[in-house]
Parts: structure tokens; C-alpha cells; sequence
């Protein structure tokens, strides 16, 4: 199996046969017609950009998965740990002011983050003392997803973690969710109202809660259904989900001002959330809204090996560049 259409992102040859295919152009917002989710091309750095997706909305619970390929000056990311974190910072305190003025007074910010063993682990060091400037915020939760997958050498540990920083605003509404994890383990007996029990007596729930590391959430390849072709940082529908069952009510407000593979979408729509995203690139703004339709259509959740721009057959050959 090969996936019809290479790493999106990177390559302005693909892009640029995709683009006449694109409804949105920069500066423009889809409204649905069916639950009023908004998805537009928009920059996430420009308070009147955010201003003109969210209106008189303001956001429940902000889900961000920030890239690191962008351009900063004239360096792409690719280097942009080694020589221009400065810039880079300029762009997150940025888009967390946007999250921060755009959202209700008891919200959670979620940031997924990378952190780079090879250069001190940025950004994740410094976007943490960054949030300490935003007074609204204080910190919640720092949560590890281990991937199945992971890269590294027979020198050094295998990288197979993503990072997810929680924080919160005022007192927003917090469900505890549990896991698919069967509980196993006995053993820890308590007295309660004069009868010795153990722990899974006890317990609300015959399965786990989650915690702050999370082992049970398969990382998207190719072989599932989910799969975005093209979108090489997305995250699995199962995380998000998780996120917005745990941190949000129904018809709250959930906004991403990163669509990318348009997941947060997709899971607004399956958990009757209303979804405010956006992108600054208009083939993932219309990447996502595809990805809505397909689901209304076919009831699937991505394409697996397909392709999710058929007008322009297969571009696995495209070079990147």
C-alpha cells in the first residue's frame, strides 16, 4: 500500500496543483450550513484575523498542534531551533494572546509540542516559561502520548513520545473519562463503613482513567482509516476526542488555529461541539472541510490510501520543494 500524495507541507509543487481546487482564499471563512462550524485561511499571529472567524464566539477549549515548518525571516524550521528561536517565540506568544483574548473567562488551552533532543529539547522548555507571562493561565497538566512508532539510533533512547501541555483559565467544566484498559490489578484494601474492600470494588468505572500518560492511542499510519494523505503531523482522532469530552460540555465552542488534517473538526462533529479553524494555508483549510463532507457522506473518518484531491490523480511522484 502507498499513500497517493507526499508530505503536503513541504512541497510547493503539489501545493501549487492543488490551490486552483481550493475554495478559500486568504481572508475568507466557510461557514456550515448543517452546525455552523467555521473553517477559514486565516493567520492565527493577527488579532483581526481570529476576530472575524470567532465573532461575538468565544472558545470553550482551544486546541492547538502549532507547526514547526514555518518560514521565520528567511530560514524555514528545518534550522530554526539552532538560529532563530527568538522569532519563533515572537510567533507563539503571538497566537497564545489570540487563543487567550478569544476565549471565555473558564477555558483550557491544550499546546501539542515537540521537543528536540538533539537541540535542548526546544521549543518545549521555552514555550513552558513563555505561559508563565500569561497571568489568565496557570498550569494544569503535563501529558505524555507515546507513539508506537519512534525514531532513533542503536547510540541513544528511542524517541516515541509527543508532549500536550494543559492549562486553564478561571473554572472551566472537567470530566473524568475512562480509557478501554481493563483494570487488572487488586490488592490495595480500604475500610469503607466497616467492611474491608479492594481497590476494584471500589472503583466507579471496570476500566482505567487515562492520567497524564497515555499508552492506549494508536499513532495514524497509512493502514487506517483516519489517515490524512499528505497531512504528516496529524493527530489521531482518539486524542482529540479525549480532549474535548474531558474538557468541554456539548455545543461548547472548540476552536484550533492550526486545522492542518482538519481532526479537531472531525471530532467536534462526533462529540455535537460546535468548531471554530482555521490555517493559513488554503490546502488545509480545504483539506479539512473535505474530510467533514467525506464523513457526513460516507461516514468515514479520513481516506486511508486515497486520495482527498482526485482531481489531480496521483502526485506521489511529485518532488518536494
Amino acid at each position: 500500500m502507498k499513500e497517493p500524495l507526499p508530505r503536503l507541507d513541504s512541497n510547493d509543487k503539489l501545493k501549487a496543483l492543488i490551490l486552483p481546487y481550493c475554495r478559500l482564499k486568504k481572508g475568507e471563512i466557510w461557514v456550515d450550513p448543517e452546525k455552523g462550524h467555521r473553517v477559514g485561511v486565516l493567520d492565527c499571529c493577527k488579532k483581526e484575523d481570529v476576530a472575524a472567524i470567532m465573532g461575538k464566539n468565544r472558545a470553550n477549549l482551544v486546541i492547538n498542534d502549532p507547526p514547526y515548518n514555518i518560514e521565520v525571516g528567511n530560514k524555514a524550521t528545518g534550522n530554526l531551533f539552532r538560529h532563530e528561536i527568538e522569532k519563533y517565540m515572537d510567533f507563539t506568544a503571538r497566537w497564545i494572546k489570540n487563543a487567550d483574548d478569544f476565549s471565555s473567562k473558564d477555558s483550557y488551552l491544550y499546546i501539542w509540542l515537540g521537543a528536540d533532543q538533539k537541540n535542548d529539547f526546544s521549543p518545549l522548555p521555552e514555550i513552558m516559561i513563555l505561559m508563565r507571562d500569561f497571568e489568565s493561565y496557570r498550569s494544569r497538566s503535563f501529558i505524555t502520548l507515546r507513539n508506537q512508532r519512534g525514531y532513533g539510533t542503536q547510540k541513544n533512547w528511542m524517541c516515541i513520545r509527543q508532549e500536550l501541555l494543559c492549562y486553564q483559565k478561571g473554572s472551566p467544566f472537567f470530566r473524568v473519562i475512562y480509557t478501554d484498559i481493563p483494570k487488572v490489578l487488586k490488592g490495595y484494601y480500604k475500610a469503607i463503613n466497616g467492611k474491608l474492600t479492594e481497590n476494584i470494588e471500589r472503583s466507579r468505572s471496570e476500566t482505567l482513567r487515562p492520567g497524564n500518560v497515555w499508552i492506549d492511542i494508536q499513532q495514524v499510519f497509512y493502514r487506517m482509516e483516519e489517515n490524512v494523505p499528505g497531512a504528516y503531523a496529524q493527530k489521531s482522532l482518539k486524542s482529540i476526542e479525549r480532549i474535548i469530552l474531558s474538557s468541554s460540555r456539548e455545543k461548547a465552542v472548540v476552536a484550533d488555529f492550526f486545522a492542518h488534517s482538519g481532526t479537531t473538526l472531525i471530532a467536534a462533529e462526533k462529540t455535537d461541539r460546535k468548531c471554530i479553524t482555521f490555517d493559513i494555508d488554503p490546502v488545509f483549510a480545504e483539506l479539512s472541510i473535505r474530510r467533514l463532507e467525506r464523513f457526513r457522506k460516507t461516514g468515514k473518518t479520513g481516506w486511508q490510501c486515497g486520495n482527498p484531491f482526485p482531481e489531480i490523480g496521483s502526485a506521489a511522484s511529485c518532488d518536494t520543494g
